[in-house]
């Protein structure tokens, strides 16, 4: 289910430009002729906010769950402060090789260090403040996640949960396991006084998380 009619997306793209390049462009083409389920990407105005965003938030430390091809960690390093560096995580090992391969032709090697496994493990051994966190991995643990990162997280540090409408299944009241996780996750968030948060309709859905 598209959250946005397709001529509206459309129109917001041809008036969106942040970061053009060449290697998005061809990491999109790649993910959607050889990789299952293609549509998990950011795509380009996700991808343009994330870059836009961490430009604004000039973090030092980002912290990305859920690489996938590698196209929101090529946005996100954008935004990172000189001599920064973002850790991402994901457990699908297939995919580690387009990861990479994009993420060396973008010229962001030194800035991006890829970790192969379950982020509940791999996170507690990073031992780093985390002033940008991108969560997009298995819904069904955001609340575990959450509940793992916030505690060490200072006052500005951010977190975006990517599919939090999960097709609008979750408004909608279903039933369905990781809709049902992702509206206990919305809750969760919405009333623990630790932070601000707001959800953009933005694709899947968006919650930008502030701690306070």
């Amino acid at each position: 289910m598209k959250m946005t009619p397709e001529y509206i997306e459309e129109y917001a793209q041809q008036h969106t430009k942040v970061y053009e390049s060449d290697v998005l462009d061809r990491l999109e083409r790649k993910t959607h002729l050889e990789v299952m389920r293609p549509q998990m990407l950011s795509g380009y105005l996700q991808g343009q906010f994330l870059a836009f965003f961490s430009r604004m938030k000039k973090p030092k430390r980002i912290l990305e769950i859920g690489t996938y091809t590698g196209y929101s960690a090529i946005c996100l390093a954008q935004g990172l402060e000189e001599g920064g560096m973002l850790h991402t995580i994901d457990v699908n090992e297939e995919l580690e090789t387009i990861a990479t391969q994009f993420i060396q032709e973008s010229g962001l090697v030194s800035s991006i260090q890829q970790h192969q496994g379950d982020a509940m493990q791999i996170i507690p051994q990073l031992n780093e403040n985390w002033d940008l966190v991108f969560l997009d991995a298995d819904k069904i643990n955001y609340s575990n996640y959450y509940d793992l990162l916030l505690p060490n997280l200072k006052s500005g540090a951010v977190i975006i949960a990517d599919n939090v409408l999960w097709h609008g299944k979750v408004p909608e009241g279903s039933r369905e396991k990781r809709a049902s996780a992702l509206a206990l996750f919305n809750q969760k968030v919405t009333d623990d006084p630790r932070v601000n948060n707001v959800l953009l309709p933005l694709r899947d859905g968006l919650m930008l998380i502030e701690v306070v």
